[in-house]
């Protein structure tokens, strides 16, 4: 027999279990990276409304970006969360049904294009400048900022991009890093 916590998160889709620790002890229950577009009024409280909403509900937001549009009334939010198809399907629902909300898309489920930054502050000194200069040059970034003993390179791509760049230089180097949020966009 199930105990209520068991049969609780299986209702919710596993959520519980998936988006908190990002296993999932039922087998039968594919959970999946989404990434939610989302239109809405440029007003103020929309973003907290959207928050409280994840919020209140356990949904685990990974990444949040927003910024206005091409129209300066609206905003458009990109929410990477991740979660079986059936607490999406709810996230969706709950997103449209908000007041500002104008529409809401997820993106995972057309063709889409990805894409996030990092800056990363690093100890350049001596031979290690170069190298780093090189290790920039190979993962199409840029040294945005140099002093005297630290290069800043901001590298766009995806995440395993970000972590075969951290990968491939010094560890030990590395002073501070900063991400953005995915953005996404349909083809």
């Amino acid at each position: 027999m199930k105990t209520f916590g068991q049969w609780y998160n299986q209702a919710r889709g596993c959520q519980k279990c998936c988006l908190a620790q990002r296993t999932c002890s039922n087998s039968n229950i594919k959970t999946m990276k989404n990434i939610i577009s989302v239109l809405l009024e440029n007003e103020p409280g929309a973003l907290s409304r959207v928050v409280a909403l994840f919020s209140a509900r356990g949904y685990n937001i990974e990444s949040l970006s927003v910024a206005t549009t091409e129209d300066h009334s609206l905003s458009r939010m990109t929410i990477k969360t991740s979660g079986s198809e059936e607490v999406v399907e709810q996230i969706t629902k709950h997103l449209n049904r908000l007041v500002d909300v104008v529409k809401v898309i997820n993106l995972t489920d057309y063709e889409f294009i990805e894409r996030e930054l990092i800056l990363v502050k690093v100890r350049a000194v001596g031979k290690n400048r170069d190298e780093l200069k090189r290790m920039s040059d190979i993962f199409r970034g840029r040294i945005i900022d140099v002093t005297d003993r630290t290069y800043t390179i901001e590298v766009t791509g995806s995440e395993k991009k970000f972590k075969a760049f951290l990968h491939a230089i010094d560890e030990e180097s590395v002073m501070e890093v900063v991400r953005t949020g995915s953005s996404g966009i349909s083809r």
